[in-house]
């Protein structure tokens, strides 16, 4: 067993946090960390045209009879962003970030590929390669190599299991939410640890991987528990996405080498009942903006060099259903954060609501390729140069002209 084996062992299947939360780690200041980037995936379509509202086009109010959101000034009504769009009033927290040009919004943006299979179209937002089923590595994974991550403790995906946006030659540590953060792994019962020091603790090469891997995961598993009792003084419930955002945040300011971080949430599929202001959609976006402000006050100082996507798979239709909710559909609002951002700025080629702009008459049409949003994070932030970027999106030739002042 080599080295990168034992590691990927050691932070996907027994658990093993590999960061390197030592004492030179948690000392880290802001100088010594490069720029971040996290990704949080919506999987199931989130409907971007009650994320995002062109409240001021009577069209929208024409098509959605019961899941409109209001107008500002109406109870549960919108937030209003710039006199046309609207912000859902559940994502309240995330206004001042909008304020201050640190949130901006992608709108009529997705995949090119007509795709509405959930598992098609997210498997395509993941590698990047729309229409290339046959694809294997995520891009996230990708991207890591282009920045030349070559520890587990670079990329952590939070989750069960290893999501194909992260999966590739690069290791990746995963880490599970919620309450499951702290519990006991396999590796923390006596019998099993007695057996893999057996295997691993005078090995000659991999002796030092292993003890750095136990010595670390025990000082994490301190501080989560540190973490968790804070919890309990008002501080949100660790098992939903807010605590979790949190945990991040902490992470990433402890250590420096932490770079790319991703997560997943799902349940955002509004086939029936979706709600306008308040109910089914509200429900989950309250968590995810109270999650993403709290995660941009935890990072303090290191808010600056980072940057946050929120994606999804694909959009909704533009008309409501016969079950006050939204089908499968096609463009959608992505979301940009981040703390030297140019945000407070819609973004993209919108063309508003007429059936002539729909795509097939029924959806939001893509007129900003997801990958010319990854291609200029990855360029203007990350600092990943053409030819590296080429690995990460194959041939793809990115036109980022309509986002130019994301990164003036």
């Amino acid at each position: 067993m080599d080295r990168r084996t034992l590691l990927k062992l050691g932070a996907n299947v027994l658990g093993m946090s590999l960061l390197p939360l030592g004492g030179a780690a948690w000392g880290a200041r802001l100088e010594q960390a490069g720029p971040r980037l996290v990704v949080v995936f919506l999987r199931g379509a989130v409907d971007g045209l009650n994320v995002v509202v062109p409240y001021a086009d009577d069209l929208y109010y024409e098509y959605r009879p019961t899941i409109a959101v209001a107008k500002p000034g109406s109870a549960n009504g919108l937030i209003d962003l710039d006199g046309h769009f609207g912000l859902h009033p559940a994502l309240a927290a995330l206004q001042p970030l909008w304020k201050t040009g640190q949130l901006a919004f992608i709108h009529a943006c997705g995949s090119p590929d007509p795709d509405r299979s959930h598992f098609e179209a997210q498997a395509y937002m993941e590698t990047a390669m729309p229409g290339i089923p046959s694809t294997t590595s995520g891009w996230m994974n990708r991207l890591a190599t282009a920045m030349q991550l070559h520890q587990a403790a670079d990329v952590v995906a939070f989750g069960a299991t290893t999501p194909l946006i992260v999966r590739g030659p690069a290791p990746v540590a995963t880490f599970p939410t919620g309450r499951a953060a702290t519990h006991p792994e396999a590796m923390d019962r006596g019998r099993v640890q007695e057996a893999f020091d057996r295997i691993y603790l005078n090995d000659s090469r991999l002796g030092g991987t292993y003890r750095e891997a136990l010595q670390t995961r025990s000082t994490l598993l301190r501080a989560l528990d540190a973490d968790m009792s804070a919890s309990a003084q008002g501080a949100p419930d660790s098992s939903g996405f807010p605590a979790d955002a949190v945990r991040a945040a902490r992470m990433m300011t402890a250590d420096p080498k932490l770079r790319l971080v991703f997560f997943q949430l799902g349940g955002w599929d509004t086939h029936v009942s979706e709600g306008a202001g308040t109910g089914q959609l509200a429900n989950h976006l309250k968590p995810l903006g109270d999650g993403l402000a709290a995660f941009t006050a935890a990072l303090g100082p290191q808010w600056r060099n980072t940057v946050v996507m929120v994606v999804s798979e694909f959009g909704r239709t533009a008309r409501e259903n016969g079950n006050r909710g939204t089908d499968h559909g096609h463009g959608n609002a992505h979301w940009v954060l981040g703390g030297a951002i140019g945000g407070g700025h819609i973004y993209g080629d919108w063309r508003g609501l007429s059936e002539s702009e729909l795509h097939q008459n029924r959806d939001l049409p893509v007129t900003t390729d997801f990958r010319s949003v990854i291609a200029l994070i990855a360029q203007r932030h990350l600092n990943v140069d053409s030819a590296a970027l080429r690995a990460v999106l194959a041939d793809y030739a990115p036109g980022t002209a309509s986002l130019d002042r994301l990164f003036a």
